[in-house]
C-alpha cells in the first residue's frame, strides 16, 4: 500500500500552505516543483527570488505556483522582527540580534511566518542538523497546549510487508530524546498512538520494545520499559498498548502468542516505541536500508504547530512526502 499517496489525496481537498526554507539546496526545489505537480500544498520557499529561480532553471524545475519570499524585501519582516523580540527578550535577546536572526537564519524567520498565521507549518533538516531545525521551533512556536514532551517519529512503509498496518508503522523516538525516562516513554507512546490514528484513521496498537519478552531478562533498562508500560496503562486505558515486549514479539503473531499469549498488542503492533535513541535510530535505518522501506521523518510530535525534520540523507520525493504528512498534521491542529 502507498499511505503517503492516500495522505496527499486527503490533504488536497483543504490545501495548506507549507515552508521549504533551505531554498538552496536543489533537493528542495526539486520536491517544490513536485508538489506544484501534484497539487496538494501550497509552497513557500524563503530567499533572493533571482537565486532561487536561477537554481530550479538549471534543472528544469518548475516553481512557478511557488511564492518565494525574501526576509531582506518582505513588507511584514519588521513586524516578525518584533514579534520575535517580543518572544525573546527576557532570554538576553535585544532588538539588533532579534533584527539579524530574523533576516538572516531562515528556519527562524519561517517559524515567525508560521506563528503570525502566514502558513501551516515547516518543513527543514535537508541541510541543517536536528538541533538547529528544531531550536527555532521551540523557541518560537513552542510545545502544545496539553503536550507534557516534544519527541519525533518516523513513518515507515516497508513493502510486501504483513506486519504492522499492511507494512504501516510509527517508529518512536527515533530523532530527538537520547534516553528517555519511563515517564517520558509514556508520554512517546500517547502521542505516537495518536499520531498513527491521525494518519491511518485506524486503531494503534502500540508496543514498548526491549530485548526483554515479559521479564525474560532481568536488567534496569528492562526495569524501565516495564515501568512506562505500567504508567501508561493507568494513565491511558483507552490506548491498546503493552510491554515489554521483543521486536519478533510485537509484530510476529505465532511468536507473540508463544512469547507473550495473554497480550493484546502481540503479534499486531503497527506503533512501535524503543527505549532509547540508540535503538531507535538503528532500527529505522535498518529497515530502510535492508528492508527497502520508506522512511519518512523525524517528524516531530507536541509543538503547537507542525515543524518538521528531515534526514540529511533525505531524497526530494523523502521531502515530498514529510510536506504531506506536514499538511495532515496542520488540519489536526
Amino acid at each position: 500500500m502507498n499511505l503517503v499517496k492516500e495522505i496527499k489525496t486527503k490533504v488536497k481537498e483543504n490545501k495548506k500552505t507549507i515552508i521549504l526554507p533551505e531554498s538552496d539546496d536543489i533537493r528542495v526545489i526539486e520536491a517544490a516543483s513536485i508538489i506544484n505537480k501534484e497539487g496538494f500544498a501550497n509552497i513557500i520557499l524563503i530567499g533572493n527570488e533571482e537565486e532561487i529561480n536561477n537554481l530550479s532553471s538549471s534543472k528544469n524545475f518548475d516553481i512557478s505556483k511557488c511564492t518565494i519570499i525574501d526576509p531582506k524585501t518582505f513588507p511584514d519582516t519588521k513586524k516578525l522582527i518584533d514579534g520575535f523580540f517580543e518572544l525573546r527578550k527576557k532570554k538576553g535577546i535585544n532588538i539588533e540580534s532579534a533584527r539579524r536572526i530574523i533576516k538572516t537564519d531562515y528556519m527562524y524567520f519561517a517559524c515567525m511566518l508560521v506563528r503570525d498565521g502566514y502558513a501551516d507549518g515547516v518543513v527543514s533538516g535537508a541541510n541543517h542538523s536536528s538541533a538547529e531545525t528544531l531550536r527555532a521551533a521551540l523557541q518560537v512556536i513552542k510545545t502544545a497546549p496539553n503536550s507534557k514532551v516534544v519527541s519525533s517519529f518516523f513513518l515507515m512503509e516497508v513493502p510486501k510487508c504483513e506486519y504492522g498496518r499492511e507494512g504501516v508503522f510509527v517508529f518512536s523516538d527515533c530523532g530527538m530524546i537520547q534516553n528517555p525516562t519511563a515517564e517520558e516513554l509514556v508520554e512517546i507512546g500517547y502521542s505516537s498512538a495518536k499520531t498513527f490514528e491521525l494518519l491511518t484513521g485506524e486503531t494503534p496498537n502500540v508496543a514498548f520494545l526491549s530485548h526483554s519478552t515479559y521479564g525474560s531478562s532481568k536488567c534496569k533498562d528492562v526495569d524501565k520499559v516495564q515501568k512506562a508500560v505500567a504508567l501508561a496503562k493507568e494513565k491511558y486505558p483507552e490506548i491498546n498498548l503493552d510491554g515489554e515486549l521483543q521486536l519478533d514479539a510485537a509484530i510476529v503473531k505465532e511468536i507473540g502468542e508463544a512469547k507473550a499469549p495473554s497480550s493484546s498488542v502481540a503479534g499486531i503492533a503497527n506503533v512501535l516505541i524503543f527505549p532509547d535513541l540508540d535503538a531507535g535510530n538503528i532500527g529505522y535505518k535498518l529497515v530502510e536500508r535492508l528492508g527497502g522501506a520508506k522512511a519518512y521523518g523525524p517528524i516531530t510530535q507536541g509543538i503547537a504547530k507542525p515543524i518538521n525534520d528531515l534526514s540529511r540523507g533525505c531524497s526530494a520525493d523523502d521531502i515530498v512526502g514529510v510536506v504531506a504528512i506536514t499538511a495532515l498534521q496542520a488540519e489536526g491542529n
